[in-house]
C-alpha cells in the first residue's frame, strides 16, 4: 500500500490553495507541474571476502510529481507547491536489500512493494524575498538535500531567501525534520561523521544562516553559519571566480569548513576543519577538473546524515574522502560529444586517491575510487528529455572489508503536465 502522509493541518491549506487558483486566473497561469518518471538499477559488488553481505542489487521505477504554484495578487503574494513521490519495487530480495532505491524490513530483509509520501510548501513573497514553510529540498553549502537515488531526500521546516540588496543573496531558516530518499516518513535529524552516523543524537532543531555576495561578473564570496541543536556548530567560508583566458574558461572554488560539538554534545566532543579546492579549466567540448582536499582535528567530516558533501571537491559517486586526517586529490576530466556533431552525449571519467586516514580500522589508511559515467539526452522531438545514464565506479582500500565495484543504469523521462 501507498504510505503517503500529511502533516497536521496542511489538507485545510491545499483546499484553500486549490480554492485561491480557481479564483486567480493571474495565479493559474504562472503555476506549472511537471512528472519526471526515474528507472533505476543498482549493483554494488563487495569483493572482500569478510564483507558482511556479498551484494546490494536491486531495481525501482520512481515517480517524481512537482506543481508549483503562481502568488496571489498584492503586495504581498501567497502561494503553494506540491511534491509528490512514489517508488515502485521491480526487483528485490531478501540478500540483496540496502541500496536505499527502497526501504527494507530490518528483521526479515525483505522490502515493500512501493512506497511513497506526499509533501506541501507554501510560500509568501514580498518584494524580492521570499519564505517558504513546508517539504524543502535545500541546495546549501551546509545543508544539500541528496537526489542519488531513486526518489529524493526531503526536509521539514522554514526557509527565508531574500535577494533584497543586489548582488546579495541571503538564506537563514529552521529544519525539524526530514524524510530520507528511501523512506515514506519522517525521521530527527542525526549527524554523520566522516561515514559514522550517531544515530543515537538526535535533534529537531537545525538553524542556519548565511548568503553569497557576487564581485562583478567573476567572484562570489560566501559565508555560512548553522548548528544541529545540542550537537554541532559548523562555520562555512568559500570563494568561487571565473575567468576567460583566450579559448579557455578558468574556475576554482576554494572552501573551509570549522565544526566543533554544541551545546550538551550529544554526540561527544568534535573537532574537524575541512578544506577544499576544486579547479577547472574548459576549452571546446573538453573540461578538466583538479580536486584538492584535506581534514584537520580529531574527527573526520560532519554533516546531518545522508545529505550530500557535493561542496566538498572530492565528493564522488560512492565515496567522500572525509576519513581524520586524510588528504586527497582528485583528476577529473568530462566531454561534451556536441564538439564533434553529437549533442546529447557526455562522459564524465574521474580518479580520487586519499591517504592518511585515521579511524577505527587504521592510523595510516588509504583508500581510491575511480568513476566512469556516460549520459545520452536524446534529441527527437518525440523523445525530448529522454536520458539514460550509466555509472561505473570502484572502490578500494586497504582497511576495513569495504571494497566494491558498482554499476548503475538509470532512464529518466520528464513530463511537462502544464
Amino acid at each position: 500500500m501507498l504510505n503517503v502522509k500529511l502533516p497536521t493541518g496542511w489538507a485545510g491549506l491545499l483546499c484553500l490553495c486549490a480554492c485561491a487558483l480557481d479564483a486567480d486566473a493571474g495565479l493559474v497561469d504562472e503555476s506549472k507541474a511537471t512528472l519526471l518518471l526515474r528507472n533505476y538499477y543498482f549493483d554494488r559488488d563487495y569483493r572482500d571476502t569478510g564483507a558482511v553481505q556479498s551484494q546490494r542489487q536491486e531495481w525501482a521505477q520512481g515517480f517524481i510529481f512537482k506543481a508549483t504554484s503562481g502568488y496571489s495578487p498584492g503586495v504581498l503574494g501567497a502561494g503553494l507547491d506540491v511534491l509528490g513521490l512514489l517508488g515502485v519495487k521491480l526487483d528485490s530480495s531478501r540478500d540483496r536489500t540496502g541500496t536505499e532505491l527502497l526501504p527494507y524490513d530490518h528483521d526479515d530483509g525483505r522490502a515493500p512493494g512501493d512506497y511513497g509520501r506526499l509533501g506541501l510548501t507554501a510560500k509568501v513573497r514580498l518584494a524580492r524575498t521570499e519564505l517558504r514553510v513546508g517539504e524543502l529540498l535545500p541546495e546549501l553549502p551546509i545543508l544539500r538535500y541528496n537526489d542519488g537515488r531513486l526518489l529524493p531526500q526531503t526536509f521539514q521546516g522554514a526557509m527565508l531567501t531574500s535577494n533584497a540588496v543586489d548582488r546579495l543573496t541571503l538564506q537563514a531558516g529552521r529544519i525539524h525534520a526530514f524524510s530520507p530518499r528511501s523512506a515514506a516518513d519522517s525521521e530527527a535529524l542525526y549527524p554523520s561523521i566522516a561515514g559514522r552516523t550517531v544515530a543515537t543524537a538526535t535533534s529537531d532543531r537545525f538553524t542556519f544562516l548565511g548568503g553569497e555576495y557576487r564581485l562583478g561578473q567573476a567572484s562570489v564570496l560566501g559565508a555560512w553559519t548553522a548548528e544541529l541543536q545540542d550537537v554541532y556548530r559548523q562555520n562555512y567560508y568559500s570563494i568561487a571566480h571565473a575567468q576567460p583566458l583566450g579559448g579557455w574558461t578558468l574556475g576554482g572554488v576554494l572552501g573551509a569548513f570549522d565544526t566543533r560539538e554544541a551545546g550538551q554534545a550529544f554526540a561527544g566532543q568534535l573537532d574537524n576543519q575541512a578544506a577544499s579546492l576544486l579547479l577547472s579549466a574548459a576549452h571546446g567540448g573538453h573540461r578538466f577538473y583538479l580536486g584538492l582536499q584535506r581534514m584537520y582535528g580529531e574527527d573526520g567530516w560532519v554533516t546531518i546524515d545522508r545529505t550530500l558533501g557535493s561542496t566538498l571537491a572530492n565528493d564522488m559517486f560512492a565515496n567522500t574522502f572525509v576519513y581524520a586526517n586524510e588528504r586527497s586529490w582528485q583528476l577529473r576530466y568530462d566531454y561534451n560529444f556536441a564538439a564533434l556533431g553529437i549533442p546529447g552525449l557526455m562522459l564524465l571519467a574521474r580518479y580520487t586517491h586519499g591517504e592518511q586516514v585515521r579511524n577505527a580500522d587504521t592510523a595510516d589508511g588509504r583508500e581510491w575510487e575511480r568513476d566512469v559515467a556516460l549520459t545520452y539526452t536524446f534529441q527527437f522531438r518525440q523523445l525530448q528529455g529522454l536520458s539514460v545514464r550509466w555509472i561505473n565506479a570502484k572502490v578500494g582500500r586497504d582497511f576495513g572489508t569495504n571494497d566494491f565495484t558498482e554499476n548503475r543504469l538509470i532512464v529518466s523521462l520528464p513530463i511537462e503536465l502544464f
